[in-house]
């Protein structure tokens, strides 16, 4: 199993009271060395902020981290024009992008912003269409015409700019199998991590798909949101009776992601900060960012060189 330098993120706040705060959030981030400042995507909600805007904002203000939208809500961003969005904010910032794909979760709410629906099957063609589009009108070339079930464009120039990386938000059979094909990046859904049993149940569908498609299956790496406490001391146990991950002590994070790298290949770790966290956000983040982040990478590089 190959070894990699884990990715650390932040997941930011969304809220549009919450505009000034986001900000913040995402200059302490690049500030104290963080990889990732991801948002959420979610245009039906009148109270949210747009998930591109926040990230072309933040990025604008940031000079080190990379902005993830996680996941871009395809149904309602034509797949052309997210080309264009992603392109312009990678060339505007060198690079510092990953593009977040999801075939979308919440029809009801989507189909209020007038998208047609489409069933589970045909929504994850149109995300698999997409990446494949997206990538075709990236990195330069020539004009690109594309006739498919759900995406067509006629002579459509590129952009001279290369790709993002693609992490999808794949949960069902099928959302698997195309992460498989076509993702470099899967991010599992409702928080699951390592130790999960949606975890055990999913990844093995990816890897399949990757191979039968010709793919090396360590190729699609696996980044975890995960929502936890940081407490000043360490918790009796750090998982509930489920086994799902609470949080605790910065050593207790420490070991225990650590353990997720070097034993079960995870490629990096968004944190949340969780409802009820007495801290303050600045202060969660700073012993995410400038205690727990350094101290995985320093036992995860000692195991790379070894």
């Amino acid at each position: 199993m190959t070894v990699r330098k884990p990715l650390f993120g932040t997941g930011g706040l969304t809220g549009v009271h919450e505009a000034e705060a986001t900000l913040r959030q995402a200059e302490q981030a690049d500030r104290q060395g963080l990889d990732l400042f991801t948002v959420s995507d979610h245009p039906y909600f009148g109270g949210r902020l747009d998930g591109y805007s926040i990230t072309g904002v933040a990025l604008g203000r940031t000079r080190r981290i990379s902005g993830l939208v996680s996941v871009s809500n395809l149904p309602t961003r034509p797949a052309p024009m997210l080309a264009r969005q992603i392109t312009s904010l990678s060339a505007l910032t060198g690079g510092r992008l990953v593009l977040g794909m999801g075939a979308g979760g919440l029809w009801d709410e989507i189909g209020k912003m007038g998208v047609p629906r489409l069933g589970p099957g045909a929504a994850v063609r149109a995300m698999e269409e997409a990446v494949t589009l997206i990538r075709a009108l990236c990195g330069g070339g020539e004009p690109v015409t594309f006739e498919g079930e759900f995406h067509q464009v006629r002579d459509l120039e590129p952009a001279p700019v290369a790709a993002p990386p693609v992490w999808l938000g794949s949960v069902g059979p099928k959302s698997l199998a195309a992460a498989g094909r076509v993702a470099d990046g899967w991010i599992p859904g409702h928080a699951a991590d390592w130790l999960s049993a949606r975890y055990r149940d999913s990844r093995p569908v990816i890897d399949e798909a990757a191979a039968a498609a010709g793919r090396d299956p360590a190729d699609v790496v696996t980044v975890y949101n995960l929502p936890g406490l940081i407490t000043d001391t360490p918790l009796a146990s750090p998982r509930d009776r489920e086994g799902r991950w609470l949080g605790g002590s910065a050593g207790q994070w420490v070991e225990e992601l650590t353990g997720a790298v070097l034993e079960h290949g995870a490629a990096g770790f968004v944190h949340f900060r969780v409802d009820g966290d007495p801290a303050p956000y600045d202060v969660t983040l700073g012993r995410w960012a400038e205690e727990i982040a350094p101290a995985v990478r320093e036992a995860t590089l000692s195991a790379r060189t070894a």
